[in-house]
């Protein structure tokens, strides 16, 4: 399927900000999953920074990211994130990473170690984590939570009907109970979660896990239109018109979010600063 008209993606982004990364040996999710934003972030000097290496424990069917038996957990990268972070001058920094169901912690506890590498840069940066589900440990979310991070998010990426095909090795009520629990542990700490249109789900199932997620207490949504990164992810089912997604927003605040980003390219981590300041 062609792109429509109102969807216009550029993968050429400022050769400086790859070699920042690449100097300091951190990976990207902008590059692994081949994000349609990438150009537009890294001409800005930002950048997603996904940890625990570049291959994941599970098979969902939307993402690029390589599927395959993960290498050993990198000692030093908590210093390589601050130093790419530092170099790019950001101070609204994301961290997020493969699933690593073979780690007991479920890489929990890397992802406490890089935000306090993170938080030496200085008060003013803020943090914000996107976690797997950690298979619903409350043990592991809570290492993530103790080390304080401003926005913790956990996607749900999609409707609950469509879980067995785009998210075969994720449970629907469990990703729901994971972000119920961080708002109840930590509720100084803002919540976020993410959702995919196009994938064949209908309005009413949208509303529903949108209200599911505000009974769950979750602070933020992004809406974007899910897009295939390779011939061998899911097919798109629909391209979802703007104005849907325009009114999928003022759904959103209307049930209480306190902000909601919503549009074609709109990404989980796509100025996601501008998200948490703007309330």
């Amino acid at each position: 399927m062609r792109h429509p008209e109102w969807i216009r993606v550029s993968l050429a982004g400022r050769h400086d900000t790859k070699k920042i990364l690449r100097s300091h040996g951190v990976s990207t999710v902008c590059e692994e999953a081949r994000c349609p934003n990438q150009g537009k972030c890294f001409s800005e000097s930002t950048a997603t920074f996904m940890i625990l290496g570049d291959r994941c424990t599970r098979n969902c069917g939307f993402c690029a990211v390589a599927k395959s038996v993960p290498l050993p957990v990198d000692l030093h990268e908590p210093e390589k994130v601050a130093g790419a972070a530092a170099e790019l001058g950001l101070k609204y920094i994301v961290i997020t990473s493969v699933t690593r169901d073979d780690l007991i912690d479920g890489g929990a506890l890397q992802f406490s170690k890089v935000i306090s590498a993170v938080r030496k840069l200085g008060d003013s940066v803020k943090i914000e984590v996107l976690t797997p589900d950690f298979q619903g440990s409350l043990e592991s979310l809570k290492i993530v939570l103790d080390a304080q991070p401003d926005v913790f998010n956990h996607n749900m990426e999609t409707v609950r009907r469509l879980y067995p095909t785009v998210r075969p090795m994720a449970d629907y009520a469990l990703s729901l109970e994971i972000l119920r629990q961080a708002s109840a542990i930590a509720p100084a700490i803002k919540t976020k979660s993410g959702i995919m249109l196009g994938l064949g789900e209908t309005e009413s199932e949208v509303l529903r896990v949108m209200q599911d997620l505000r009974d769950a207490h979750c602070d933020y949504l992004t809406i974007g239109q899910y897009l295939r990164p390779r011939k061998a992810n899911l097919s798109i089912v629909e391209y979802i018109r703007p104005e849907v997604f325009e009114q999928y927003k003022v759904r959103g605040l209307d049930m209480g979010f306190l902000n909601v980003a919503s549009s074609p390219l709109t990404r989980s981590s796509m100025d996601a600063g501008k998200m948490y300041e703007n309330v």
